[in-house]
């Protein structure tokens, strides 16, 4: 039973691209069958050496397969490998017999790419151009069955549509279809919100905070932690505190507008803002993500709320400041020093954020007495470190949280111990790691996995508040 025998499945050629991306893709196709051309295998091969993250998904992707060939039981490769549905949460492959309607892999065992147009053999035998032969091939030698070319490289999809084959991004690992589909955090109650479920409304205070118990229509769609609010002449800012049956209990957030509630000198100049400082002042909330364009305010808040729970309630020993170090234009090269000195030239907003927030009165020596103290309380690590480490009663801010892939911040928060607290901040449209998307960056795979996590919060934060220039720039550039 080959490669034309299983007329009804589809037949997926995967680009190397996908398995560097995500190592269990050759799992993903359900009951079809995935092809894996031979220079793919090659490419896997010169690509595992190293500790950079495509290494590691390589060296994954040849441990799946050596395991896959372990199970063949003398079997022809002709036949296909019958593909396990189930991987266990070490990386290895379930011991259950694979389903009978399971997907099977094959590879390029005698098939010969097949020449292409002259207009695209430019590049002369490329790896790339291998792909698209064999795939050619592929196709003739099966007509009867569908090939699809599953590639995250755009121009060799474009190239593949030149030629007559049909392809694919590979979207196995899309969050959402749309990111205008991502979790706000924050949700506006109808005008006549407190019309139709006044009766169905017990207010109390506990605690200096004031609660309310709702049930209705509306509380079946709201999120634990999602932050309410209702325009108009007496705006009503609450946040979701925990879901009980058909109704909710919600709470009264601080309004960090007034002076008297400042946060180290800092306070809110919109909703969403205001919402950003509950859910960081709060010490149940172990998670926070915030998402925004630049000039929003986000490190500028994480950082004073950061700054507060640190040196004036005590609630953190410090804070720890990290962001993927992926240059915007070209690499300045090797830098000295040692880890947080290397690291300096990374961190620009913070040093930015803590000018804003050390007006030191005193002169030079209360300036200088100020910067050591918060050097003290501030320490700036590399995620390229963070494997293996555990972080006890910290509060972490990770900057430029976009650029993670799903696995890379799955690596960074279970890092979390007893009392520590993390604060993602990012902007999904400026994304500098390659093959990453808006749908698909770890930053929104965090926002939807964690929206209703009773110790998690989230806001997108929609206002410029740097200065008229960057917010003018920001809309028109």
């Amino acid at each position: 039973m080959g490669i034309k025998a299983r007329k009804d499945k589809k037949l997926f050629v995967l680009d190397t691209n996908v398995l560097m991306h995500d190592p269990t893709a050759l799992f993903r196709f359900a009951e079809h069958d995935v092809f894996l051309p031979m220079v793919v295998l090659e490419e896997l091969d010169r690509a595992k050496k190293g500790t950079s993250e495509v290494a590691r998904n390589s060296r994954q992707v040849s441990r799946f397969l050596d395991e896959l060939m372990q199970k063949r039981n003398g079997n022809s490769m002709d036949n296909g490998l019958p593909l396990s549905s189930c991987i266990e949460g070490n990386g290895h492959l379930s011991n259950d017999a694979p389903a009978l309607d399971c997907g099977h892999l094959f590879f390029q065992t005698q098939l010969q790419p097949k020449n292409l147009p002259v207009q695209l053999t430019g590049n002369g035998n490329s790896p790339d151009n291998n792909i698209l032969g064999t795939a050619l091939a592929l196709a003739e030698m099966a007509p009867d069955r569908k090939i699809t070319l599953v590639s995250k490289d755009i121009n060799l999809r474009i190239k593949a549509a030149v030629v007559g084959i049909h392809t694919e991004d590979y979207h196995n690992d899309q969050v959402l279809d749309d990111v205008n589909l991502l979790y706000s955090g924050q949700s506006a109650l109808p005008t006549d919100f407190w019309e139709t479920h006044s009766k169905e409304i017990d207010s109390w205070q506990e605690g200096g905070h004031t609660f309310y118990k709702a049930s209705g229509p509306d509380t079946a769609e709201w999120y634990v932690g999602q932050c309410l609010y209702m325009a108009g002449d007496q705006p009503f800012e609450a946040i979701v505190r925990r879901k009980e049956g058909d109704g909710a209990i919600i709470e009264l957030v601080n309004n960090y507008r007034s002076e008297k509630h400042a946060v180290w000198g800092i306070n809110a100049r919109n909703r969403e803002q205001n919402f950003a400082l509950n859910l960081l002042m709060d010490p149940e909330i172990d998670f926070v993500s915030l998402l925004g364009t630049a000039g929003t305010g986000k490190t500028l808040l994480a950082l004073a709320a950061g700054l507060a729970q640190v040196l004036d309630k005590n609630i953190y020993r410090e804070i720890i400041m990290t962001r993927v170090t992926v240059p915007v234009g070209e690499d300045i090269g090797f830098l000295p020093g040692t880890e947080e000195e290397k690291m300096t030239p990374w961190m620009g907003a913070l040093m930015d954020n803590l000018e804003v927030l050390t007006k030191t009165e005193g002169g030079d020596w209360g300036r200088a007495a100020t910067d050591d103290l918060l050097r003290s309380r501030i320490k700036i690590h590399s995620l390229n470190f963070m494997r293996g480490r555990t972080f006890l009663k910290k509060y972490l801010i990770l900057d430029e949280a976009q650029n993670l892939t799903p696995k890379q911040m799955k690596t960074l928060v279970t890092r979390a111990g007893p009392g520590t607290k993390i604060v993602c901040l990012g902007n999904v449209a400026q994304i500098d790691t390659p093959y990453l998307t808006e749908t698909t960056s770890g930053l929104t795979y965090v926002v939807d996995r964690f929206k209703d996590w009773p110790h998690g919060g989230h806001i997108t934060l929609l206002r410029g508040e740097r200065s008229r220039l960057a917010d003018f720039a920001s809309d028109q550039l």
